[in-house]
């Protein structure tokens, strides 16, 4: 298991946000605009982005130009005006780097981190660390993590990165296309975590199969649902965690 990063809410919160796996992208103009309601209107104490905000990120200084990163940044900064805002990379946006969280008074957290709320205690995932049995997967995420990787994927010029983040999307493209499923989470190890965690309810995403699985040891592991406007129904579905517990809340 990663090493645990730990945060304690303020007592006075009352409500708190989980989102993922929105896969922002410019060609996609509805759930840009759902997503920007959301954050202006939302009456949560705090927002948690747990990973895949963006379908693809090829670096910080995209947003440094007028365009859609930046549009996206100007959103998450506003919001900072009436929640806390937290960011845990996925596996499409984990080259989102501290000078963009910076800009948008946003906290990055590890992956896992225990949250504490309300005399609970969640832990919380993008939850591709977790889907063992994709293994050519969990291969190049130890390949793309790793500090040289990044260092030089980022040292080429922003037009290369972005060639290479247009090829991406289209292999994503095609991968829906075809019907390829993501693999789902190995709860032998989602119980392993939470039972070193000190935790009994794992939230998560990456998977987009949105449900509540009651798991051994008296666990619940908690999936996000992906985001997409133009799908039929619209998805976009937002997790807020009150002292009454969880709701799922679709937006209007």
């Amino acid at each position: 298991m990663p090493p645990l990063m730990e945060l304690q809410a303020p007592g006075a919160w009352r409500a708190v946000d989980f989102v993922s796996d929105l896969h922002l992208d410019a060609s996609d103009a509805q759930t840009f605009q759902a997503w920007s309601r959301y954050m202006r209107d939302t009456p949560a104490d705090a927002v948690f982005i747990l990973g895949d905000l963006f379908e693809v990120w090829v670096g910080d200084d995209s947003a440094a130009r007028a365009g859609f990163e930046a549009d996206c940044v100007a959103v998450m900064k506003a919001c900072t005006a009436h929640a806390a805002l937290f960011y845990m990379h996925g596996n499409r946006d984990f080259l989102v780097g501290e000078a963009a969280l910076r800009s948008c008074n946003a906290t990055l957290l590890s992956d896992p981190t225990v949250f504490g709320f309300l005399g609970d205690r969640y832990l919380l995932s993008h939850g591709d660390s977790l889907c063992l049995a994709d293994t050519d997967y969990l291969v190049f995420r130890d390949k793309v993590r790793a500090p040289a990787w990044q260092h030089d994927f980022l040292s080429q010029p922003l037009e290369r990165r972005e060639a290479i983040g247009r090829d991406l999307r289209a292999q994503s493209e095609a991968r829906k296309a075809a019907g390829i499923e993501y693999v789902d989470v190995d709860e032998a190890e989602a119980v392993r975590w939470l039972e070193a965690a000190d935790a009994r309810v794992l939230i998560h995403g990456h998977t987009h199969r949105p449900a509540t699985h009651a798991m051994a040891g008296d666990c619940t592991r908690v999936v996000l649902s992906d985001w997409d406007a133009r799908a039929t129904p619209p998805r976009h579905e937002v997790l807020r965690l009150t002292e009454g517990g969880f709701q799922r809340l679709p937006l209007a």
